[in-house]
C-alpha cells in the first residue's frame, strides 16, 4: 500500500551553518542521502514529507500533524540518549515510526551496557572496562595491548590510529584526549587483532534475514588497528571490501552472531552489527547500530547489498514494510 511517510534526520549543512563543527556533525546526514531516501521511497510508490530533526518532529506533531510512518534517521544531538530521542516523541505522541524503540536505541549507543548485555547472553565480546578518571586509567588490570574509544559515539569517532596503545603510559595520554574531547566515559577493551566483519540485518522476528557479511580488508595506506573515522572517510583508497559467503565456515559464524546479538538487543527493521576476530580467529561482538547509514553509495549497508545483489530499494522496502506490519492492526 501507499503510505504517507515522513522523513526525519539531522542535516549536516543546517548545523554547520549554525556554527558547530565538523567533528560535531559527523554522525549526521547529507542532502544525498536525504535525496537518495527520498528517490528509493518514490519508486515504491509513497508520499514523502521532509520534517527535519527531531526538535521540528516534536513541534509538527504537537500541532497535530500526523503521517502513516515516520522514517527516523536523526541521531540526535545531546547526551548519551541521542538516537533515542526521535522514537521517544514518537512514541509520546503515538505515532508509529521506523527502527528500533527508544530503549533499544539508548542502549547500544552506551558500548559498555551493551556489550554488558551481550556478554550476559553469553556471546563473544572483548573483555572491557570503562574509564571515568585518570587514577582508573593507571589502573586498569587489562593486559596490553589495548584499544581505546568513547563510551557513547558513532560514526568511529573517537577511533583513530592512536585508539591502540601497547604502553601503560600512551594509555593514559588516550584517555585524557578522549576525555577531554569528548566529555564522557572512555571504554578501554582488549584489542583484537584479527579480520573485520559488519553484518547487516533487515526484517523482524522470523522474517530477520542477513543482507550480507562482509569483510572489511584494509590497504597498505590505512590505519590497520581498526575502521577508523579517517579509514570511513577515505574509503576508496584505504579499504576494500569482500563478501563472505558459505561454505567459508566464518560466514555462517558472523550470520549466527549477528542476529543473536540483533534479537538480545531487541533491535527492529534494521541494524548493522560489527565484528572482529580475537588472536585465536574467535569472533567478537565490538558493536550494533540500530540506525544504520542509509547513503545509498558510501554507507555500509548498501555496499554489502550491492556486492549480495540485494538492490537499495529492496533494502528501504524492508525496513518500512516491517515497521507498518507492527501499527497496521491499528489502521485496519
Amino acid at each position: 500500500m501507499s503510505l504517507f511517510i515522513g522523513l526525519c534526520y539531522d542535516l549536516k549543512t543546517d548545523y554547520l551553518k549554525s556554527g558547530f563543527s565538523a567533528e560535531e556533525v559527523m554522525e549526521f546526514d547529507d542532502e544525498e542521502t536525504i535525496i537518495g531516501l527520498e528517490k528509493a521511497l518514490f519508486e515504491l510508490g509513497h508520499q514523502v514529507e521532509r520534517i527535519g530533526n527531531g526538535r521540528e518532529l516534536a513541534l509538527r506533531l504537537a500541532k497535530g500533524d500526523r503521517w502513516n510512518l515516520v522514517f527516523n534517521i536523526a541521531e540526535g544531538l545531546k547526551g548519551r540518549s541521542r538516537e533515542a530521542q526521535v522514537p521517544a516523541v514518537c512514541e509520546l505522541f503515538a505515532q508509529p515510526y521506523t527502527f528500533s524503540d527508544p530503549l533499544t536505541c539508548a542502549l547500544t549507543l552506551d558500548k559498555a551496557l551493551a556489550k554488558r548485555i551481550i556478554r550476559d547472553r553469553g556471546l563473544p565480546t572483548a573483555p572491557f572496562e570503562v574509564v571515568n578518571s585518570t587514577a582508573q586509567a593507571q589502573a586498569v588490570s587489562l593486559p596490553l595491548p589495548l584499544f581505546l574509544k568513547p563510551v557513547a559515539e558513532g560514526s568511529s569517532k573517537g577511533v583513530t590510529g592512536r585508539s591502540f596503545v601497547k604502553e601503560r603510559q600512551e594509555l593514559v595520554t588516550m584517555y585524557q584526549l578522549l576525555r577531554e574531547q569528548f566529555q564522557q566515559s572512555v571504554l578501554v577493551e582488549t584489542f583484537l587483532p584479527g579480520r573485520e566483519l559488519t553484518v547487516g540485518i533487515i526484517g523482524n522476528g522470523s522474517n530477520s534475514r542477513v543482507v550480507g557479511v562482509m569483510e572489511v580488508i584494509f590497504t597498505d595506506k590505512a590505519e590497520t588497528s581498526a575502521y577508523t573515522t579517517v579509514n570511513k572517510d577515505e574509503y576508496l583508497e584505504r579499504v576494500s571490501y569482500r563478501l563472505l559467503i558459505d561454505p567459508e565456515p566464518l560466514a555462517a559464524q558472523a550470520r549466527q552472531l549477528a542476529l543473536d546479538a540483533y534479537y538480545t538487543l531487541d533491535c527492529r527493521d534494521a541494524a548493522r552489527v560489527d565484528l572482529r576476530c580475537d588472536a585465536n580467529g574467535v569472533l567478537q561482538f565490538l558493536e550494533i547500530n540500530p540506525l544504520p547509514g542509509l547513503h545509498h553509495i558510501r554507507s555500509d549497508l548498501p555496499i554489502m547489498g550491492r556486492l549480495a545483489d540485494v538492490a537499495y530499494t529492496e533494502i528501504v522496502a524492508t525496513i518500512v514494510d516491517s515497521a507498518w506490519e507492527r501499527y497496521e492492526c491499528y489502521f485496519s
